[in-house]
């Protein structure tokens, strides 16, 4: 009622004001429908009004504080309930903050918690769990009292790797001049059957300062040794030796020492982002780009190295002096004195740059050599410097390499892309004993697509070739010490094997092994760089196939040319030799049973198919043109 009184207050309003006259229909009549719809006893027209009961806060019900599940009423603040009481005889007060000891932490070795609960048991062994030999743990000081070692923040690494390889291969093997170890080796080129068996022995040791974790170390120590054992087999004499006396075959073994240095920590640019700064000094690997096209080594050098930006930004600073190198392992020969050649590199990467996903890298490499004087001889009685080609008179040279390399992605295409433009100044070209200016160019791309467990890929490279061995500049192009990641790599005929350059240069090859680059070089590990050379030009396709995490196959397919033989013709007194190489086809299989990097099995075949630039420097008696190689190989980690 009191509801339906509310609505009858505008009409009597109006019949006060005289708006509406008595007995008008708005009133009763309205007065009835409205009580009829409220569903009340409606009263007869004639019958007075019923009365209306005053206002009462008594009468109004209660408000609901929850009219929307999970929302309360605006205004409305609900009584707070009854306070809880706990009766907890005996308890005793927590201590405050104060009264623990600020020199001591509760859990000193938090690392080892879980080994005293038995969850875990550490293994000398086992490289798979938590084991302090690599790292896992922090170094107990109570154990090793002889390091000179404080604090529980001390780490120690080491690592062991056996790499075995077996390689039976085809090359064209020049005859001896004086001897020969077969009757019919009558040509120039005899049989050309070989095999090489090789066993490294790799053993590392860091020791580390710092949570590396979370942040670079402190400070580093690094020592990696590494022993080789290899035997090679030939058809012909004076291959492995100088002396035409001695046989056809040799065992070698060598210790090199691949990495000593210490690396210093020294702060950060940003707290907040560690974003640091470091400087190593000693023996370490460094490489001058993305895939290892310029300078790929483990050198003597001092380097200052960092990042910016939330690691956007990496620079490096470095300056190399170049040891001498073993000649039958290719392991750094620290006993010898480093030779007269320094390196120096520095380089900037920028990540998302120009466009997101691609990281940027300019580079400026300074090579410095002053070997113009010195003669060397390798290990098997070959002189290596001096290169016995043209004049055979030792060179000094200062070159400058300007690079850029990207890596990446560019919406669903991977790309990877590196160009140098070598300038510089050779103070004695073998071809005119004057100096030479240096003017050589090089780029190479490889842009690959991922499909679901494939991945296919399309190499090219170029290396600008020599077209005038006489207009005193020097336009072929040569790396520092190259050991590129590319175009199937070490699976690739051209990449793995080392061609002589017979009835041309003595103790020269076409190009080096593990290189792209026919730089016409006494050696890859003890030679000069060569800018008179017939350059590179390489087209190639390839697949990766991921059968499943423990198996990947792997096919190419690369041509080859010379850039420009003019080179080659005046060295091997020809009037034309043609460009084409030929084609290298190759496919490998790789193994990992337990999907990790700890056991490797590797098998790969390589054939070259070889074109008219290749039978013209290499046709042999057997007027063999294909050659092949086969690379057995298996590595073990810990």
């Amino acid at each position: 009622m009191a509801v339906n009184a509310l609505l009858f207050l505008p009409l009597a309003l109006q019949q006060a004001a005289g708006e509406l006259p008595p007995g008008t229909p708005g009133d009763a009549a309205a007065q009835a429908a409205v009580v009829q719809d409220s569903g009340a006893d409606a009263p007869t027209p004639d019958a007075p009004a019923p009365d209306v009961a005053p206002y009462d806060e008594q009468t109004v019900p209660p408000v609901d504080p929850e009219i929307i599940d999970g929302r309360r009423r605006p205004g409305y603040t609900p009584d707070l309930p009854d306070r809880a009481m706990q009766d907890n005889e005996g308890a005793v007060r927590a201590p405050p903050p104060e009264a623990f000891p600020t020199d001591q932490i509760p859990i000193p070795d938090r690392w080892r918690l879980i080994q005293s609960l038995g969850l875990v048991t550490e293994k000398f062994s086992d490289p798979y769990h938590q084991n302090t030999y690599k790292g896992d743990r922090p170094i107990n000081p109570a154990k090793v009292p002889w390091l000179p070692i404080k604090g529980n923040d001390w780490f120690f690494v080491l690592n062991g790797i056996s790499d075995t390889v077996l390689e039976p291969r085809t090359f064209p093997i020049p005859v001896g001049v004086q001897t020969t170890a077969r009757p019919q080796s009558l040509d120039v080129f005899g049989k050309d059957a070989s095999y090489v068996a090789s066993q490294t022995f790799i053993v590392g040791a860091a020791l580390l300062k710092g949570m590396t974790a979370f942040k670079p170390p402190v400070v580093e120590y690094r020592l990696t040794l590494a022993f080789n054992v290899n035997h090679v087999k030939v058809p012909e004499r004076r291959v492995l030796y100088v002396e035409p006396s001695k046989p056809t075959h040799r065992t070698d073994h060598f210790l090199g020492v691949q990495e000593a240095f210490v690396d210093y920590h020294m702060g950060r640019f940003d707290t907040s982002r560690f974003d640091f700064i470091s400087i190593r000094a000693g023996i370490q690997p460094f490489q001058s780009d993305f895939r290892g096209f310029l300078f790929n080594d483990n050198q003597l050098g001092v380097r200052l190295f960092g990042n910016r930006d939330n690691n956007r930004v990496q620079f490096n600073l470095a300056a190399f002096w170049r040891l001498e190198k073993d000649t039958n392992s290719g392991l750094n020969a620290v006993l010898q004195k480093p030779r007269d050649d320094f390196v120096f590199v520095g380089n900037i990467y920028r990540q998302d740059f120009p466009i997101p996903a691609l990281t940027s890298q300019v580079t400026v490499v300074y090579n410095r050599n002053r070997e113009g004087n010195d003669v060397q001889i390798d290990d098997n009685g070959f002189p290596v410097r001096p290169a016995l080609l043209g004049d055979l008179r030792g060179r000094d040279y200062d070159v400058v390499y300007l690079g850029y390399n990207a890596d990446g992605r560019i919406g669903r295409i991977n790309v990877t892309a590196s160009a140098y433009a070598a300038l510089g100044e050779d103070r004695n070209s073998f071809f005119t004993s004057r100096p030479a200016k240096i003017r050589s160019f090089f780029g190479a791309a490889e842009l690959s697509y991922d499909h679901d467990w494939m991945r296919f890929r399309l190499s090219g490279a170029w290396a600008s070739g020599d077209s005038d061995p006489y207009d005193d500049t020097e336009t072929g192009f040569d790396a520092i010490f190259e050991n590129p990641i590319f175009a199937g790599a070490d699976t690739s005929y051209w990449v793995r094997q080392t061609i002589p350059f017979a009835g041309g240069g003595r103790v020269i090859s076409v190009n080096g092994r593990n290189g792209i680059l026919n730089s016409l070089r006494s050696s890859k590990e003890q030679g000069q760089s060569n800018f008179n050379n017939p350059g590179l030009m390489l087209l190639g396709v390839g697949a990766d196939f991921d059968i499943s995490p423990e198996l990947r196959l792997t096919g190419n397919a690369n041509h080859l040319w010379f850039e420009d033989t003019a080179t080659m013709q005046v060295l091997r007194n020809e009037g034309s030799i043609p460009k084409d190489i030929g084609w290298d086809l190759s496919a490998s299989a790789i193994w990992r049973p337990k999907a990790t990097q700890n056991i490797v099995f590797r098998l790969s075949a390589a054939t070259l198919l070889s074109g008219g630039g290749f039978r013209d420097l290499f046709d042999n008696l057997g007027n063999d043109r294909n050659y092949y190689s086969v690379l057995a190989n298996v590595t073990f980690t810990y």
